[in-house]
């Protein structure tokens, strides 16, 4: 009773956390000195690039563990995840785009980061795809579990693209810190909170509907098996 209760109460977490990555946004941070107001976006773009990061990684380690285990609860929450990841990711390359036409002055631009970023949406916008196409519960599980860590190996190049090859991109996090006024990256910093607030809630859900889709597989699986016998 106490987790189903905890589970409905992430509303009261999600929203304020909301309101002030909101708040900090529009009103708390003043307008860039150079890209005036369209800096704001980049604490949006900052919070979904760090959620569909962190989204890809659970995939990966629950696809790992699904390979160990074979145990179905794991690829569940591998699903899950990588769904929400893939929206994040969505909502990553359009702030990007939009970002960058005030910074760059140009809509698209096949920078290293830009580049990586688009193959690791393909990626695994072709796993939610084999996802849909195959019925068989364990094979697709397996198969899910290989292309996901397959498509994996593009996170930590996605990364490490801005510091290995020559890019437009700017690198926020150095050595030296972070370039950007307190102000600015508490922005950033509570944006990303609340963008990961907003994952682990939706992950709530989906996981649960995901059990119910999952089970409902189980069971057509092993109906069509009596019905060949």
């Amino acid at each position: 009773m106490r987790v189903r209760q905890w589970r409905d109460r992430w509303v009261w977490v999600l929203l304020p956390l909301m309101g002030v990555a909101l708040y900090l946004n529009f009103v708390g941070t003043p307008d860039d000195r150079i890209l005036g107001a369209s800096q704001r976006i980049f604490y949006v773009h900052m919070g979904t690039a760090t959620t569909a990061g962190l989204a890809f990684t659970v995939t990966a380690a629950c696809s790992i563990l699904y390979l160990v285990t074979k145990n179905l609860a794991f690829d569940v929450v591998a699903a899950a995840s990588a769904e929400i990841g893939t929206v994040f990711t969505t909502m990553l390359l359009v702030t990007g785009v939009l970002w960058g036409r005030a910074a760059w002055g140009v809509w698209w631009t096949w920078d290293p980061r830009l580049t990586a970023t688009v193959i690791l949406w393909v990626l695994f916008l072709a796993y939610l795809l084999v996802r849909g196409w195959t019925e068989s519960v364990e094979p697709r599980a397996r198969l899910s579990a290989v292309l996901a860590l397959a498509a994996y190996v593009d996170v930590p190049i996605d990364y490490m693209t801005i510091r290995w090859w020559k890019s437009i991109h700017p690198v926020v996090i150095t050595s030296h810190g972070i370039q950007m006024a307190p102000v600015m990256v508490l922005a950033m910093f509570v944006s990303m909170a609340a963008m990961l607030a907003l994952y682990g809630a939706w992950m709530q859900l989906r996981v649960r509907l995901g059990r119910v889709e999952s089970g409902l597989d189980v069971l057509k699986q092993r109906l069509r098996s009596r019905m060949e016998e």
